[in-house]
């Protein structure tokens, strides 16, 4: 069997992306967000934060990194990197989150309805921006026009 390195979350942005190049010239998207974890302690229920470093490479950080901003919900698709360096002699390693595609849900400080559905923030495309292929386009707030996929179900 072969290995699985396969991570999809949904969290708020702790802080405002970073976007940053590095020596190629290549776009690096930084940030970081928090995961609750319920979790019952005697009779109450608690939020339990988990925080995950989210890195996005390219022209698809280039072009959401200005709606990366803290508090606002994302999904993330990606896999699990860890980096290892020495630093003052000890050995060193940070795991991150290379996300393939990133979703921007409705909430948060962003300019998404509180009230949308996952998935259809009412500002924002729908899609990952990988599968969208052109980047985000405001669509002024409205309702999300007909896809037409009523007429071709098949039962």
């Amino acid at each position: 069997m072969a290995d699985l390195n396969h991570v999809v979350l949904i969290g708020r942005l702790t802080r405002d992306a970073e976007l940053k190049s590095i020596a190629s010239g290549q776009a690096v998207c930084k940030f970081s967000i928090a995961v609750n974890r319920r979790r019952k302690n005697g009779d109450q229920w608690e939020d339990e934060p988990n925080f995950f470093d989210v890195v996005v490479w390219g022209r698809q950080g280039e072009t959401l990194h200005q709606y990366l901003v803290k508090g606002k919900m994302v999904g993330v698709d990606g896999e699990l990197r860890q980096d290892r360096w020495q630093q003052d002699g000890q050995n060193r390693s940070k795991v991150e989150i290379v996300a393939n595609n990133l979703q921007l849900l409705g909430g948060g400080s962003g300019g998404g309805s509180q009230n949308a559905p996952a998935g259809n923030s009412g500002a924002y495309g729908g899609a990952p921006a990988a599968q969208q292929g052109q980047g985000w386009q405001a669509q002024g707030g409205s309702a999300p026009a007909e896809d037409g996929f009523a007429d071709d179900i098949p039962f």
